[in-house]
């Protein structure tokens, strides 16, 4: 047992060691090193949407449904629409202005924040904005990869040249450690060159990852939840399609005139028969040629479309969007999309978090060292005015004799819907 020297009673004090502690992990989050199926992340159990097929299927949601392309713009524009800056409280001029004109955003506070002209203006002109655009692809794909690329400037430091986008369709491994912590990601290489992978390692990759779980470096697509419901309305509009073909107008129908054997002629006659301007036929005397529609009720598939693009827009939380087609109250949506905008909010702290963890403290550590204090990625709340109440907001602070309260003003800012102000 040790033993210190008391100052105040002079003689030496037991001291109990330690109690121990776990220095390595007994588990682990991701067994593909034990199973030898590194591909086997998300733990998927419908074929066609474990990766890298689900690519493909996400793919097409986007893309060809009406429904799933308003859900995901839902998601993704107030995200981007909301101002972004650089939170500096707590460090160094320098270093803020050094990370602020790297990533051509304002600095939070400063008497030029929404003016982004001068950051931007320089020899790699990277654009926040459309980085985040392709980060958000991570919603629908779960999952969205960007390289790091730097350069030297004329002092020898190194600058931000790009953060190099790696499509989720260029992905053919992600290579995961035991413990569940990213090694590194290979592309498909370049067939017609002879090109083999090159790993990208985790040092040099932005990894965003939608709900990630253990090793599942994958991501869970925000349109998960949604497939079922797209593939049975994908499929009923096919029908409705080859339903309206065949009944829109009507089937021609021969019945043949009294002592007629041979249908021939009429059986020609109903198959060939047109609509226009010089259309026309004979019949036989006593013969018919009526236009026969549908006889009975046939499926509302109108009513199930809908039913599908309703639930759609619940696996994102968006209901308000389903407001116009069918009953209820309007207050009950606006409650709605108050869960909506929650939920965005969540979706742009991990987005920020990420981002400042590895972007801005990888620029930080490059160039000032690892203790040096590292600003923040900042932005307003989703939905809140913003900028929008600045005249306001300033007649309030002189008004109150609070001119130089820049914490309250931005407590104001962000908390001043539209409709409250309204």
């Amino acid at each position: 047992m040790a033993r210190l020297w008391s100052p105040r009673s002079a003689r030496a004090v037991a001291v109990q060691p330690p109690t121990p502690v776990g220095l390595a992990e007994l588990g682990y989050a991701h067994d593909a090193a034990g199973t030898g199926f590194w591909d086997d992340l998300t733990n998927e159990q419908t074929p066609e949407l474990a990766w890298p097929n689900s690519v493909d299927v996400f793919d097409r949601m986007r893309r060809q449904d009406a429904q799933v392309s308003s859900v995901l713009r839902a998601v993704t524009s107030p995200i981007m629409r909301t101002p972004w800056s650089i939170d500096g409280r707590g460090c160094s001029d320098e270093v803020t202005e050094f990370v602020a004109s790297n990533l051509g955003l304002p600095i939070l506070g400063a008497e030029s924040e929404g003016d982004n002209t001068a950051a931007l203006r320089g020899r790699d002109r990277f654009s926040w904005s459309a980085h985040t655009r392709l980060a958000l692809t991570m919603l629908p794909f779960g999952h969205s990869y960007f390289e790091q690329v730097y350069r030297y400037d004329n002092i020898g430091r190194a600058r931000l040249r790009k953060l190099a986008f790696r499509p989720q369709r260029s992905i053919s491994k992600v290579n995961v450690a035991r413990d569940g912590g990213l090694i590194s990601i290979e592309q498909h290489g370049l067939a017609l060159a002879g090109a083999s992978s090159t790993p990208i390692p985790v040092d040099r990759l932005v990894a965003y990852v939608l709900e990630r779980e253990g090793g599942n470096w994958l991501g869970m697509s925000l349109l998960r939840a949604a497939y079922k419901n797209w593939l049975l309305k994908d499929r009923a509009l096919r029908t409705w399609s080859t339903s309206v073909d065949r009944n829109g107008v009507g089937v021609p129908i021969y019945e043949a005139a009294p002592n007629e054997v041979d249908l021939t002629a009429g059986k020609k006659l109903a198959t060939q028969i047109r609509g226009g301007s010089n259309a026309g036929g004979a019949i036989p005397n006593g013969a018919k040629l009526p236009i026969v529609g549908v006889d009975g009720m046939t499926v509302d598939i109108d009513k199930f479309v809908r039913y599908q693009d309703e639930q759609i827009a619940r696996a994102v939380l968006a209901h308000f969007l389903n407001l116009g087609t069918q009953t209820g109250s309007w207050a009950l949506g606006s409650t709605f999309a108050d869960f909506f905008t929650l939920s965005l909010q969540a979706i742009a702290e991990d987005y920020r978090d990420v981002s400042t963890a590895h972007i801005v403290e990888d620029l930080v550590d490059i160039n000032f060292g690892r203790e040096v204090p590292a600003p923040r990625i900042h932005f307003d709340e989703i939905g809140s005015r913003g900028n929008g109440v600045n005249d306001e907001v300033a007649q309030l602070r002189k008004l109150a004799g609070l001119e130089d309260d820049e914490e309250l003003a931005r407590f104001i800012r962000e908390n001043t819907t539209q409709g409250a102000a309204e």
